[in-house]
């Protein structure tokens, strides 16, 4: 009888063996204790990994994310309004991840890598976790080759090198997203991936910039990656690293890439409101401990790499917002340590009508300047001190005190840079046609121009400078422009000028 007993056992545990039940086991399979505002309370899976994806009724998946002795803290990612308390789970035995290829661009995805536009499915090349080590210092190359986004204020006092990591911030409505889609347009012919991330936007105003991109053909080259504002937070916390996922994707493979984070600041509510709801102590401003380090976990992603590792480059342009033009706010403070610059908008100079409204004295650039075209370097430095100087005297002057001629021809050549600075949104200005525009302006070409009629001016220097095939030819290879090519080339606009202009009543000749 017992010798019976024992072979029916080895004959049980055998053909549980082939049947491979070691998966759905007590171990590997739990039940939801509870479940709200897109977080679930799991208990059973005691052998669970941090950051392993859960399976729950209906397909939708979890992340695990809080591992607790007792029970797991799981954020949602996807539709929670089926599931019930009592439901069973089981682990998936991997991280979460998202589908990578080439076949992306052009393409709108959600974090998840599930296509959002009706063209059809994405066939996918691998995949890639959403959470990697930032590459090593060993495989890091400088950063010497900028990034042109187009915008001449941008370019010439906070330039942006490719692997850098230049913070946008200002107020609501400065423009703030429209420096990010001007960027992503003036790189369609510069072989640069651009990678969109919308963090808790509304669908209507990611619908805009998709439009708007369509509009300029700068799709082609782009991937829009969406976590709307009716998305479970959890979408909204990973939706920025799997973003840098998919750039690191076409970085390893020698890419250049820009990816846009909009924005950082709901990013941090989204972390804030999961780690709340998963009781995590919470700190200043009730952020937890950890705000910090999830960000710069983050934008250590950025990097150029050097040509054994691949020789792509991730640049990042991370957004955020300020109440009040307040810079010393906790997430402010956060992200200007952790980047390499900052881009400060200024209500003020929007509400003025000065676009893009950049607050020249706020804004800094680490590590672009190295990068500049040598001919522009050589004029940046006069183009800030002459401006800064003219911001000081504007106050004063508006006193009503006597000035003197020297004050007098500062204030106008200042207004002149700043007329000069203004740029309508969606037209990016080509790197040698910037310099040439500059160039003229801080050399006091334009002095006589009447500043309404700046624009104009700018149009005579443009074609100017398509014309002179030479010219562009020294400004891009040349270590330093010759000063006899300088001075040609401002001859040739004073006297263009004098053609456009009625020198006896100012006025230009044709309108």
């Amino acid at each position: 009888m017992l010798t019976k007993q024992l072979s029916l056992l080895e004959e049980t545990i055998d053909a549980a063996v082939e049947q491979q039940l070691g998966k759905e086991d007590v171990e590997e399979s739990g039940t939801v204790v509870s479940i709200d505002n897109g977080i679930a309370v799991i208990k059973g899976l005691k052998a669970v990994k941090n950051q392993e994806l859960i399976k729950f009724p209906g397909g939708t998946m979890g992340m695990a994310f809080n591992l607790d002795f007792r029970s797991v803290g799981v954020i949602l990612l996807g539709e929670y309004k089926h599931i019930q308390s009592g439901d069973r789970v089981t682990r998936s035995y991997q991280v979460a991840d998202i589908p990578v290829s080439q076949e992306v661009l052009g393409r709108v995805i959600s974090p998840l890598g599930e296509p959002l536009d009706d063209l059809g499915p994405i066939e996918m090349d691998r995949r890639m976790p959403i959470e990697r080590e930032a590459p090593p210092i060993m495989h890091r190359a400088a950063v010497n080759k900028p990034l042109q986004t187009g915008l001449k204020v941008i370019d010439s006092v906070v330039p942006i090198g490719k692997g850098q990591r230049e913070l946008i911030l200002g107020d609501r409505q400065t423009g703030k997203t429209a420096i990010a889609v001007d960027a992503i347009i003036n790189q369609r012919k510069a072989d640069v991936i651009c990678i969109y991330c919308a963090i808790g936007q509304q669908i209507t105003a990611v619908a805009k910039v998709i439009e708007m991109l369509k509009e300029h053909d700068a799709m082609d080259y782009t991937v829009v990656m969406v976590a709307g504002s009716e998305s479970a937070p959890g979408v909204s916390f990973i939706a920025p690293y799997a973003a840098t996922s998919l750039g690191e994707y076409f970085m390893e493979k020698g890419r250049d890439v820009l990816i846009i984070y909009d924005d950082l600041t709901r990013h941090a509510r989204a972390y804030r409101e999961l780690s709340l709801l998963l009781e995590r102590p919470p700190g200043r401003e009730a952020y937890p401990g950890d705000i910090f380090y999830i960000h710069s976990r983050l934008l250590e992603r950025s990097t150029h790499l050097k040509p054994a590792f691949g020789g792509g480059s991730l640049t990042a342009l991370p957004i955020i917002e300020t109440q009040a033009e307040n810079l010393s706010a906790y997430i402010p403070t956060n992200l200007i340590s952790i980047t390499d610059g900052q881009i400060a908008l200024s209500p003020k100079l929007y509400q003025k009508g000065n676009l893009p409204a950049v607050k020249i004295g706020t804004s800094v650039s680490r590590v672009g300047g190295k990068t500049q075209v040598p001919a522009y370097r050589q004029i940046t430095s006069a183009l800030k001190l002459t401006y800064s100087q003219f911001e000081e005297l504007e106050t004063f002057a508006s006193f009503g005190t006597r000035l003197d001629e020297n004050t007098k021809r500062i204030l106008e050549r200042g207004a002149r840079i700043r007329a000069v600075l203004n740029q309508p949104q969606y037209q990016p200005i080509e790197v040698t046609e910037q310099i040439g525009i500059l160039m003229a302006v801080t050399s006091g070409t334009l002095d006589s121009v009447p500043v309404n009629k700046i624009s104009q001016a700018e149009k005579i220097i443009q074609s100017l400078v398509r014309e002179d095939e030479t010219f562009r030819k020294q400004l891009m290879e040349a270590e330093r422009l010759d000063e006899h090519v300088k001075e040609s080339f401002l001859q040739r606009v004073s006297d263009r000028l004098k053609e456009e202009w009625d020198e006896a009543d100012g006025k230009p000749a044709i309108d």
